[in-house]
């Protein structure tokens, strides 16, 4: 059996691997409605784009009610700290997210204009909205949650619900919600250059053109930023690693640049800052070069890239707390019990691999350019 604090590690990976996959996947679903309305100007062009996702969006969604899953079983006590600060930004992203299901199965039921176009335009709500709010959400993270931790170990926030939401759209946040929603539309664009057919494709790959490299100067000015004016956090004393659970056993402090500490400590973490800055880069020239197989594969590892520099940045914290830094929820302090992490580690062992044998043989099965005649001649169809 693994020992306990190897399991809490190997749990941050996997939850790590679980966003990964979802901004990667169901993110260019989100991509694909973010740009619906501008890469497809009348009810055919958007039937193109909307069938080159409509065949795996929901499987896609699975990453994120996993993710989520995982954290309420590995992390719970950052499972309730965080959904209950964050309430109102997850009730507005679970009311955007409504969009999507409807959406794809209901817009093409009715040959109405007005009908077709309000659900593109909920298509993209549901795309935008959602890719917007989890940027906000990192940000909010790498400046401190105002919440902490009683005596019974019970999260308290500062403010309250209805006015929750204000707090957490200040300029540092919305620059991450920008990058995130900027890199998912990139993944969309990709897709749509590899999947539709002209006029959607060429239209998508003067986005992907455009939008890539402005992620890359964006998430530059994000590490500037926070470099400038961004106190991080340090732990100065903890228990040992493999101990029980206890967040207020630790002493931390707010100091400058310490969002920056693992970076020196351990060098080859920077691999991930440069591929979120290299990557867009590339792209762009990969998708004017009309190579999208290798620009969406090049955009899938920059953007594991950005959520890698947020993620290694902010370790080993998950929830930092700015009204009492001892409260902040960390990799070795809010996890479940040594049995619950080996038993689910157990069980992703042998399922995972199911999982992505599945998903790659669902592609490979609906795999093709989706082309305006396809869908004239598919009038009828389900999307």
């Amino acid at each position: 059996m693994l020992d306990y604090e190897t399991l809490k590690l190997i749990w941050w990976v996997l939850v790590g691997a679980l966003l990964m996959g979802f901004a990667i996947t169901d993110g260019m679903d989100m991509g694909v409605g973010s740009l619906l309305p501008f890469v497809a100007r009348n009810d055919t062009e958007r039937r193109m784009a909307i069938n080159t996702v409509g065949p795996h969006w929901d499987g896609n969604q699975v990453w994120l009610v996993t993710a989520g899953g995982a954290l309420f079983a590995a992390w719970p006590m950052v499972y309730a700290a965080a959904f209950s600060g964050f309430y109102m930004a997850m009730l507005l992203v679970l009311f955007a997210l409504f969009f999507r299901p409807v959406g794809f199965d209901y817009r093409s039921k009715i040959d109405n204009p007005t009908w077709r176009n309000a659900w593109d335009w909920g298509l993209f709500a549901g795309g935008a909205i959602p890719a917007l709010i989890f940027g906000v959400a990192f940000g909010n993270l790498l400046q401190g949650v105002p919440f902490h931790l009683d005596e019974l170990l019970r999260s308290h926030y500062q403010g309250s619900l209805l006015t929750a939401l204000l707090p957490l759209l200040n300029p540092f946040a919305l620059l991450a919600g920008v990058i995130s929603l900027l890199m998912l539309t990139v993944h969309g664009a990709l897709w749509l250059q590899l999947r539709a057919g002209e006029p959607v494709a060429d239209r998508a790959r003067t986005m992907a053109m455009v939008l890539a490299p402005t992620v890359a100067v964006l998430f530059a000015l994000a590490g500037i930023w926070l470099w400038v004016s961004g106190d991080g956090y340090r732990i100065v004393s903890e228990p040992a690693h493999g101990s029980l659970p206890n967040p207020l056993a630790k002493e931390v402090v707010r100091a400058a640049h310490a969002w920056f500490d693992i970076y020196g400590r351990l060098p080859i973490t920077l691999l991930a800052p440069l591929l979120g800055l290299a990557g867009p880069v590339l792209v762009s020239y990969l998708a004017k070069w009309k190579r999208p197989g290798l620009a969406f594969t090049v955009n899938a590892l920059a953007i594991s890239g950005i959520i890698g520099t947020a993620g290694l940045s902010l370790f080993p914290f998950i929830l930092p707390s700015s009204l009492d830094p001892r409260s902040s929820l960390t990799v070795w302090d809010a996890t479940s019990s040594h049995l619950t992490l080996m038993v689910m580690f157990v069980a992703v062992a042998v399922l995972l691999p199911v999982v992505l044998a599945y998903t790659v043989w669902c592609y490979a099965h609906m795999w093709g350019r989706v082309t305006a005649q396809e869908i004239e001649h598919r009038s009828h169809s389900a999307y």
